[in-house]
């Protein structure tokens, strides 16, 4: 009796220490996006499970949110002392800026300096924690271009032979594919950024880029800018002619869904897609181009990862993000969460033809032009989705949104 009495003694003392071990240990709150991209939602378990076995001292806890549900956790995290160590957005002056100037966000200068980061990242994707006033917030968690994804039997079907090089000629083939009974573009309007994504390259085409700059830092009068107005007139027609309907009733996936049912020619999307049609078995159907708009610059953005200001796990935080920007994970996950790595280190072996497309594109360009929503600060941004959700459904003529940008802009205070 005491040999078993010691023994079960000696296992309660086994487990009690094995308690305090993983009651020790530091755990970090991490909140992203539900992804589309069901290869990014793999990706992220396999990383956290890695990282875990190898630093045993340190648990993840994963929260996953729709787009929508994402921001407004987060903006009640800015007001509250409860929230994530380790947060998801998009990096810019709006949606990364708003969380960055609610002071959600805290500089990650030392351990940049620390972990090397700026040695192995893409010049470009690391850019956007500088644009910061008071140091560097965020690391680089992807950074994406978004063109046009376009079937290939219906552009075959349309007579359209050659790929469009001018906003032009892209409405040329918009029109040939509308005689062919074919909607040339699919959005889903539910979600305010989808449409968003055709105002912009529209206002990239009929502005140019430095007008459209000054339009987006509110610089210039949005109400008798010309390229404005010509900008949400060529929205209405597209609206009224060219979206598969009724946009304004479905959201991006069922969007997507209807994309590869053939139910319209084009999307207008970022790199990410080619991974949803690897995953649908559908690469050979699509192919894709930059969307014209005669200025040198890429459509795209970065997605970034920032520590929280009520986290007091910094430390521990910096560790898992220099373990997301590691050679070794970027190399094992490349393709999971974009065409291109933002690491610069990284080796592409055997590409598929739509991802080397993106490669091409990127290697191409060195300037951006950046989504609405991550240009405008956030009240500016819901006015913008607004105005473009009014034209689009004929409650604002337009001839009048340039007016209604402004007011609200001059109004701001």
């Amino acid at each position: 009796m005491k040999n078993t009495l010691a023994t079960t003694l000696s296992a309660l003392a086994v487990a009690a220490g094995l308690g305090m071990t993983s009651a020790a240990a530091e755990e970090l709150k991490i909140w992203t996006l539900s992804f589309d991209n069901e290869s990014a939602n793999v990706a992220w378990q396999k990383i956290i499970k890695e990282f875990q076995a190898a630093n045993p001292d340190i648990t993840i806890s994963l929260e996953n949110r729709s787009v929508d549900e994402h921001k407004a956790a987060l903006r009640v995290a800015a007001q509250s002392s409860q929230g994530p160590d380790i947060y998801f957005i998009w990096a810019g002056l709006g949606l990364g800026g708003e969380f960055v100037n609610a002071g959600l966000s805290q500089p990650l200068d030392k351990y940049y300096d620390e972990y090397g980061w700026d040695k192995r990242l893409v010049g470009t994707a690391g850019s956007f924690s500088k644009i910061y006033e008071g140091g560097r917030h965020g690391v680089p968690y992807t950074f994406h271009g978004e063109g046009i994804y376009y079937n290939k039997a219906l552009f075959e079907k349309a007579g359209i032979t050659q790929l469009p090089t001018t906003y032009d000629e892209l409405k040329a083939d918009a029109a040939k594919l509308k005689e062919a009974g074919i909607p040339a573009m699919t959005f889903g309007g539910t979600v305010n950024w989808h449409l968003m994504r055709l105002m912009d390259v529209i206002l990239e085409a009929k502005c140019g880029a430095e007008q459209h700059d000054q339009l987006m830092a509110m610089k210039v009068d949005w109400s008798t800018e010309a390229c404005a107005t010509a900008s949400f007139q060529e929205l209405n027609d597209w609206s009224q002619n060219y979206i598969l309907s009724p946009f304004m009733g479905i959201d991006n996936s069922q969007s997507f869904n209807l994309f590869l049912a053939g139910r319209a020619a084009m999307m207008l999307e970022g790199d990410w897609l080619v991974s949803q049609l690897r995953n649908e078995n559908r690469l050979a159907d699509f192919d894709l181009f930059p969307f014209p708009t005669g200025t040198d610059r890429l459509y795209g953005f970065a997605e970034y990862l920032y520590v929280s200001s009520k986290s007091g796990k910094a430390d521990a935080a910096a560790k898992f993000l220099d373990y997301m920007l590691s050679d070794k994970v970027q190399q094992d996950n490349l393709g999971a969460f974009g065409s291109i790595s933002i690491n610069a280190n990284v080796k592409y072996d055997k590409v598929e033809p739509l991802d080397q497309k993106w490669m091409d594109i990127f290697a191409k360009h060195d300037k951006i032009y950046m989504n609405g929503d991550q240009a405008f600060p956030l009240d500016v941004t819901t006015e913008y989705f607004r105005v473009i959700n009014e034209v689009a459904s004929g409650n604002i003529k337009p001839e009048d949104a340039g007016k209604a940008m402004q007011t609200f802009i001059a109004n701001r205070g």
